[in-house]
């Protein structure tokens, strides 16, 4: 392992990405835009190349075999002079992370080396039409067949799938089991017969997302991650890597503070009235808070990262209700003030609904009872 400290380090990043931040695309954030696809599988390589990716994994499975503390200086850098600190969030940490928690050495020597050069992107196929919050209510089956499995079902709400080469799928593979223990952790080839994507078209206009149908699937017995009906434990695993990354830095919220500040005056110099003034007031008091308790925050993702992941879905989204309001019957037509708006519901979903997250935080951090089921 480099013996290096982590401001060294930090030192490095802030210069090399001076050097070389003209060469990156747009910061598109987690989820890369399928018109970017050949743009960020460059980038990713460009930072390969340099020594900036998989910088917390072993150097076996050629990562630079640094530390958590080193990895989170290169995402705050990163936010800092607004390039992509990787290509996808669904390949470089929740399938990596999995992997390097429950992958043999055969499917990490497989896998690990072509997520980090870009060489391949992955999706996520979990959430489906029927379970979303309710992930252990999947129904997608994958029947055991000799040394195959064979995959049916549908998936929705996929990042990239559209431009992926691999996935990671969760599916049903005992349903005599309870809920949570029936289900296997799958690697997929998105080019294996039997898989169609459908593009979902949003009230903003955009597709950022896709459904999936699996029809007949034949996946190799080696595409299996970790223990049979186990996957589970695989799938929040790599769950709570996404939540931590998500509030891993403050300086995106950072700078959507100062953006509320600005907000503070009309375009033609005038104040705001007492009332906006009162409520634009009480969300940069919010985000300030949660400003404040993201700093406070770790390199390695905990639940903690759910009250992040909560606080600031819904403070963007109240923030684009005022800025509506604001806008007044403009932002009935098109324009930054409605298309926010056909956005902001979006977040409340991705990355784990609002919903889901409170009873994360209600359960697993103030120890509340579990939500009671139905029927129960």
């Amino acid at each position: 392992m480099d013996e290096l400290s982590v401001e060294e380090f930090r030192s490095e990043a802030a210069s090399w990405l001076a050097e070389h931040r003209s060469e990156a695309p747009r910061d598109y954030g987690a989820i890369l835009p399928p018109d970017l696809a050949d743009a960020g599988r460059a980038w990713q390589r460009t930072i390969h190349d340099a020594g900036f990716a998989g910088i917390h994994w072993p150097t076996e499975v050629g990562g630079r075999g640094l530390t958590p503390e080193h990895n989170a200086a290169w995402i705050t850098e990163c936010a800092l002079a607004q390039v992509p600190p990787f290509l996808n969030m669904v390949g470089c940490v929740l399938t990596g992370g999995a992997l390097l928690a429950f992958g043999t050495p055969e499917q990490q020597a497989e896998h690990l080396p072509s997520i980090i050069t870009g060489e391949r992107i992955w999706c996520q196929l979990f959430s489906e039409p029927d379970a979303g919050s309710d992930l252990a209510g999947l129904t997608t089956r994958a029947v055991q067949d000799g040394d195959e499995f064979v995959v049916d079902g549908q998936k929705v709400w996929c990042s990239n799938g559209r431009v992926a080469d691999r996935g990671i799928l969760m599916a049903r593979t005992d349903p005599d089991a309870p809920p949570h223990k029936g289900i296997s952790f799958f690697l997929i080839d998105m080019a294996t017969p039997g898989v169609e994507l459908r593009p979902l078209r949003q009230m903003n206009g955009d597709a950022e997302f896709d459904e999936v149908f699996l029809t007949g699937v034949r996946l190799p017995a080696d595409s299996l991650l970790g223990p049979l009906d186990g996957g589970w434990e695989v799938g929040m695993s790599a769950l709570t890597n996404e939540r931590g990354y998500i509030g891993a830095s403050g300086i995106s919220l950072k700078r959507r503070l100062d953006a509320m500040l600005a907000m503070g005056r009309t375009p033609d110099g005038g104040a705001l009235g007492p009332l906006e003034q009162q409520e634009l007031a009480e969300l940069w008091s919010r985000g300030t808070a949660l400003w404040a308790m993201g700093r406070r925050q770790g390199p390695v993702a905990s639940v903690l990262g759910s009250v992040a992941k909560l606080g600031t879905t819904e403070l963007m989204f109240d923030t684009a209700v005022l800025r509506t309001d604001m806008a007044g019957p403009e932002a009935m037509l098109e324009g930054d003030a409605a298309y926010g708006l056909e956005s902001a519901p979006g977040a409340r979903i991705a990355g784990g609904t609002s919903q889901i997250q409170r009873n994360i935080i209600g359960e697993r951090i103030l120890g509340l009872p579990k939500e009671p089921k139905p029927g129960i």
